[in-house]
């Protein structure tokens, strides 16, 4: 049936994305694409090669009507992209008709990045000398130390550790190597002193829980937010907020915009400019010191 075909594209689809993207965002695009087939399905479509742009508009116009946020709302346009593209790949569709439907505008709510003093004496803030304590703080100087997002961290093995540097996957797969700091290293290696106090017997993880797996995303969160009350820092912390400082606070001491994009793992510059809050003056006086035909000199007389 044409309804069975049309289910058994997105599985296809979503096939084929969980070869690349992590855990998290095939969820999302499960969620996202499950929306996507409910809506053709109220409005009697059930057949892939019949979308089109007008389609793909009233989808999004309903999903915005109802009180998505724009972040989701993007977020669901890619995730049509994505099953449109995996259509044109198979001769199902011609061309992908999200390119006809706009992106909705994002807000540019970006965390504000933690003052590095204040961040110093939160992270030198002695502790109990547990083993979960030190797990803690080696994971708390990594973020900060590396800039990782959270699934980077969660998803690190004891093998992606080097000397000096840190194996990650960031987004869709992609590997990097990111350098890790003095202090986190000292960190890590009070950590794996006493990983396995904790740490079930093969578990591969760098960080572990109590019971000896691997430790969650949600977990991590709450230990971050619970740390911060703990020792007194007067804002809420989570592991973007760090990623976010360690970008912000870099950028600010080596005015390297480039080196920043390689160690955050962003494919595009742009996508720096705008997470590091990197402001028209900064980018203008760079300029106007590096480039040759930049600096002014007095006109001929």
């Amino acid at each position: 049936m044409a309804e069975d075909a049309l289910h058994d594209q997105v599985a296809g689809c979503l096939a084929e994305l969980a070869e690349t993207a992590s855990p998290a965002t095939l969820s999302a695009y499960r969620r996202d694409l499950a929306a996507f087939v409910g809506f053709l399905g109220e409005q009697g479509v059930h057949d892939a090669g019949a979308l089109d742009g007008a389609l793909v508009r009233r989808f999004l116009g309903s999903e915005r009507a109802r009180g998505l946020a724009p972040r989701s709302l993007a977020r669901r346009r890619a995730a049509v992209s994505r099953f449109a593209a995996y259509l044109v790949a198979r001769g199902v569709l011609s061309h992908n008709p999200v390119s006809l439907a706009p992106a909705p505008r994002q807000p540019s709510h970006l965390p504000k990045p933690l003052d590095a003093d204040l961040l110093a004496r939160f992270l030198d803030t002695p502790h109990d000398d547990t083993p979960l304590a030190w797990r803690d703080q080696a994971m708390l100087e990594l973020f900060y130390s590396s800039g990782l997002r959270l699934a980077e961290l969660a998803g690190l093995d004891l093998g992606d550790l080097q000397p000096q540097r840190l194996r990650v996957t960031g987004k869709g797969g992609k590997p990097r190597q990111v350098p890790v700091g003095s202090r986190a290293r000292q960190a890590l290696t009070a950590w794996l002193g006493v990983r396995g106090q904790l740490a079930a017997g093969g578990e591969p993880a760098l960080f572990v829980g109590a019971r000896g797996g691997r430790l969650g995303h949600r977990a991590i969160q709450k230990r971050l937010a619970e740390l911060a009350r703990r020792r007194g820092l007067p804002e809420h912390l989570h592991p973007h907020r760090l990623r976010h400082s360690f970008a912000s606070h870099l950028l600010e001491s080596s005015h390297d915009l480039r080196a920043v994009q390689e160690l955050l793992g962003h494919a595009n510059l742009a996508t720096t400019q705008v997470y590091t809050r990197l402001d028209w003056q900064h980018l203008a006086e760079s300029y106007d010191a590096a480039h040759p035909r930049a600096r002014r000199r007095p006109p001929p007389e």
